[in-house]
């Protein structure tokens, strides 16, 4: 199974995007959430992207619907990669729901990478079963050693979690329509700041982030297909570190 260049890259991507989960854990703790809550949010949430805007908005001061409504709007585009890849892999039974719960950017990334309709499937569940559990795994790790700690602010970590999701957003800005939407979203939020509750800001730059996309006349064939080249990975694992992660691209 090991010979199967599918499993290769799954096993490659897995452990380079579970190692983040460290960051993700330490970062939810310093935000307020204690270790249960963290390792609740990654294994029923599942989507790094989604994680840390909800644990960027508690870390502001918003509310708990204004941070899941946060988490949502990012979380919608794996719904789409769901409908792909029940398409591509036709899960049957108790498959379907295990499926739904790894599918993500790089478990879709990896399989959809796939021409064989077996590697496909291999690549898929090596991919999301290997993240899944690696990254619960770090994410433990990570708010224990984040509980350990002690206050966040002795150590500068009550804006950690702001500043990761902004670190995770900075690779997506790689030409000038993301970059000019994220200038205009970033405005808007400036002045929604003084006005309303923490946490609604973000849900207004959506709105306009959303009204953007509706009057953007973009090419034809662009979707919501994930930024991750699961081959980068496939040799790289002794090298990889977490800030080096495909997670560095929001999943």
């Amino acid at each position: 199974m090991l010979s199967s260049p599918a499993v290769r890259i799954g096993l490659s991507i897995a452990v380079a995007t579970g190692l983040y989960g460290v960051s993700f854990g330490a970062l939810a703790v310093a935000a307020g959430l204690d270790v249960w809550q963290a390792v609740a949010l990654s294994a029923l949430m599942f989507t790094g992207g989604s994680q840390f805007a909800f644990i960027g908005v508690i870390a502001g001061g918003g509310t708990g619907s204004a941070a899941f409504g946060a988490a949502s709007l990012l979380g919608v585009r794996n719904a789409v990669y769901g409908m792909q890849m029940k398409r591509m892999l036709k899960p049957q039974g108790w498959r379907t729901l295990a499926a739904a719960q790894v599918t993500i950017d790089e478990s879709t990334a990896t399989g959809a990478a796939q021409v064989d309709r077996d590697e496909q499937r291999r690549g898929f569940w090596t991919a999301g079963v290997g993240i899944f559990v690696l990254w619960n795994l770090f994410t433990l790790i990570g708010a224990l050693l984040g509980d350990a700690m002690g206050d966040p602010r002795r150590w500068g970590l009550d804006g950690a979690a702001v500043a990761a999701f902004l670190g995770l957003l900075w690779p997506r800005l790689r030409a000038r329509e993301p970059i000019a939407l994220a200038i205009a979203c970033g405005v808007v939020t400036v002045f929604a700041v003084p006005f309303v509750p923490p946490g609604v800001p973000i849900l207004i730059a959506a709105f306009v982030a959303a009204l953007w996309g509706w009057f953007s006349r973009g090419p034809a064939d662009e979707g919501l297909e994930p930024d991750v080249d699961p081959a980068r990975y496939e040799t790289a694992t002794e090298h990889t570190t977490p800030s080096s992660s495909p997670e560095n691209e929001i999943r």
